[in-house]
């Protein structure tokens, strides 16, 4: 120890190798990785292999709607390209059906020409996607209209189809599915159950054809055909369509009855269930406020299957009623072999029934309490 008033001795630094007065040890050098003062701290780089993992981990809720969105637009990207290539395996030529068989091999080659089918097949694609993204689907070879401008007045008409008809048959599918928790077993369960066994077997065209017949031409209490044009009233556009949209009802009904029916049965024996049993509530009240909340995953999931199906499977229905929609437009277009417009219909089918489906999954997940809540 130094004396009073004596300088204190040097001390060896044995991490620098040199000496510090005092005691005290050099200052470091500066370490250029650390964040400088008054500089903003950066966050988790995305580049980290790990970083997704930690915000999964953390946001679990977030990370399961995230990986939805891109499993479904990845999806999307898939069917583009399987709709695409399909379309350009199929036989026959779409010159050669224009010009007829009389055609000379000039002609044909000026035909293909002219709308770039000489061209290879991946330009034609990447062109068609990337046009497709900003909402222009090329030209009809047909009508040599846009097909952006035919399509958003067709699928108007069928938007319209789908809205009338899921807004009758959900909250009545639900509904009778409750009914049927009710009273199962007993004689409205019976009858709910051989009613939709019996829609479910029919096909909606015989359906179609069937309500055609019963009041279209022997009572004539309903329009036939189920034309709507621009300008329409809305009773009348109403009117026009009630025969297709009963189809529509009793085509999906059945399915989305019996599947809510099912989904509430399976809650039914929880025990919390029991216990409200146990408190007295009424039977209505236990299903309605104890069991069809806790049984919305698959309900959701089957409404939105049948949801895609109101707006994809309208082709059938659409060609019977002759309806001016996007499944008659599609099926135009394959008569004529026009292939932008087939191309752009089932694009449009695609993601409607990847949008619904994904839809349905996120609602699933929102409704799920241990994910909502995590611990």
């Amino acid at each position: 120890m130094a004396a009073a008033g004596q300088p204190a001795a040097p001390v060896h630094d044995a991490a620098t190798g040199g000496l510090a007065a005092g005691g005290i040890p050099p200052a470091m050098p500066p370490d250029p990785s650390a964040p400088v003062s008054g500089s903003p701290v950066s966050g988790p780089s995305m580049s980290d292999p790990n970083a997704w993992r930690r915000f999964v981990r953390r946001h679990p809720l977030a990370g399961l709607i995230l990986q939805r969105l891109g499993l479904s637009v990845a999806l999307l990207f898939a069917v583009s390209v399987m709709i695409f290539g399909g379309i350009e395996a199929l036989p026959g030529d779409f010159a050669t059906t224009y010009l007829g068989q009389s055609a000379t091999p000039q002609a044909v080659a000026n035909i293909r020409a002219d709308l770039g089918l000489d061209r290879p097949v991946t330009t034609r694609y990447f062109e068609w996607l990337g046009g497709a993204l900003q909402g222009d689907f090329g030209t009809s070879w047909a009508s040599r209209n846009s097909v952006s401008e035919q399509i958003g007045k067709r699928l108007g008409n069928s938007l319209f189809l789908a809205f009338f008809a899921a807004l009758v048959s959900i909250p009545l599918a639900v509904g009778l599915g409750m009914l049927a928790v009710q009273y199962r077993n007993r004689l409205p369960d019976k009858i709910i159950n051989i009613v939709s066994l019996a829609a479910i077997s029919l096909p909606e065209f015989f359906v179609g054809y069937l309500l055609i017949m019963v009041f279209a031409v022997q009572y004539g209490v309903a329009t036939f055909p189920a034309t709507v044009y621009d300008g329409m009233g809305f009773l009348d556009r109403l009117s026009a369509i009630a025969l297709p949209v009963a189809t529509l009802v009793l085509v999906v009904l059945a399915h989305m009855m019996r599947m809510t029916r099912a989904a509430i049965l399976n809650v039914m024996s929880s025990a919390y269930v029991e216990t409200a049993e146990l408190k007295g509530l009424s039977a209505f009240r236990i299903i309605a406020r104890h069991a069809a909340p806790n049984a919305v995953a698959p309900v959701v999931n089957v409404i939105a299957l049948n949801l895609a199906y109101l707006v994809v499977g309208v082709v059938v229905v659409e060609v019977v009623f002759v309806y001016p929609g996007m499944g008659q437009y599609m099926v135009d277009a394959v008569t004529v072999r026009d292939m932008p417009v087939v191309q752009a219909c089932g694009l449009i089918f695609a993601a409607f029934y990847i949008f619904l489906n994904m839809a349905a999954d996120i609602i699933a997940i929102l409704a799920n309490p241990r994910l909502r809540h995590p611990r």
